[in-house]
């Protein structure tokens, strides 16, 4: 078996070439708590070392686990013995972690020794989520229930006094049209009453009493 620090040698002279190819990785999200398993293609025909590899935010990759062939039990490095599960069959190279966490974020990619050359296959993103407080969510419902159940008080409350409003308006409308229509009738009844007409005939002459002396004075 191929030691893990003549590989790790090597990716780190590609770290600029794993760094570009991790734009062209596909991204598996996965919930903290739960298991995955990823994937990577077994380009080699016959029996080879493979290895899993993983770097996180572009620093130094850190070697996960490796194993010779399909039938040898694989070895794990430093912090990946216990959740970390290596398995490999003509086609494909799994690795499967178990109860993830937010620490396994990360891009995820497997090196095939060919010949002379380690081969690095495709690259998975892991994109650990955090897991969901039940409580929380409850929490959201409710409060989500509470702010709609207000909103359509407002609304209603809303509807009442625009109501109210309009029917105070209604009842004061006949009153104002009806102080109107008498103030209208007096000036009518003052501007077009008829004025008494005036007699243009002169004043009658009184007749003369014969047994009354009338002396003129000037």
């Amino acid at each position: 078996m191929r030691s893990f620090t003549l590989i790790s040698a090597f990716l780190l002279c590609s770290l600029s070439w794993i760094s570009v190819s991790a734009s062209e990785s596909h991204t598996v999200d996965v919930q903290s708590g739960g298991d995955v398993t990823l994937m990577c293609a077994n380009i080699s025909k016959t029996p080879a070392q493979t290895e899993w590899f993983r770097l996180i935010n572009g620093t130094k990759p850190s070697c996960v686990s490796a194993m010779y062939g399909s039938d040898v039990k694989a070895s794990f490095c430093d912090g990946f013995q216990n959740r970390f599960e290596m398995s490999a069959n003509i086609s494909t190279v799994f690795l499967k972690i178990k109860t993830v966490d937010l620490s396994d974020s990360g891009l995820y990619f497997c090196g095939i020794y060919m010949g002379k050359h380690t081969v690095i296959t495709n690259a998975t993103y892991l994109k650990v989520q955090e897991e969901s407080d039940g409580m929380t969510d409850v929490m959201s419902v409710i409060l989500g229930a509470l702010t709609v159940s207000l909103t359509i008080v407002v609304i209603v409350l809303a509807v009442k006094i625009r109501k109210l409003q309009t029917a105070v308006i209604e009842e004061q409308q006949p009153e104002r049209n009806k102080d109107l229509g008498s103030d209208e009738l007096n000036y009518a009844a003052l501007n077009f009453q008829a004025q008494p007409k005036r007699s243009r005939r002169p004043a009658p002459v009184r007749e003369l009493d014969p047994h009354v002396v009338y002396v003129a004075t000037r």
